[in-house]
């Protein structure tokens, strides 16, 4: 049994929050927030917390789970839709701006 969070269309590159997931990865969800209160990349520590804590008030609610033995067992990013923006530039040339997006998925499970 395990408890799974998503996340669509967040507008950060999965990059960037991949970084921050493999921080959290296979830790304790007590120990995963500890991690993320202290990270540099503030809103993608805030955007993984509020899943985190999602999880654990649907772990509460179904009383099938410990919630003090629960750990972050698979938290992966995949890419979302890019959107393709256009700056001017010089003589009526453009440049592209892609804006990226991705979907995070966290499955807790207990120890």
């Amino acid at each position: 049994m395990s408890v799974q969070v998503k996340n669509s269309n967040y507008s950060k590159s999965a990059r960037k929050v991949r970084q921050v997931c493999d921080l959290i990865r296979k830790k304790k969800v007590e120990e995963a927030l500890r991690i993320l209160r202290f990270s540099e990349k503030k809103e993608i520590a805030i955007m993984l917390t509020k899943l985190l804590n999602s999880g654990l008030n649907i772990a509460s609610e179904s009383g099938k789970y410990d919630l003090d033995n629960l750990i972050v067992d698979t938290i992966f990013v995949n890419e979302g839709a890019t959107l393709k923006r256009i700056q001017p530039r010089a003589q009526g040339r453009a440049f592209r701006i892609n804006k990226r997006t991705c979907h995070t998925t966290v499955v807790l499970k207990e120890a």
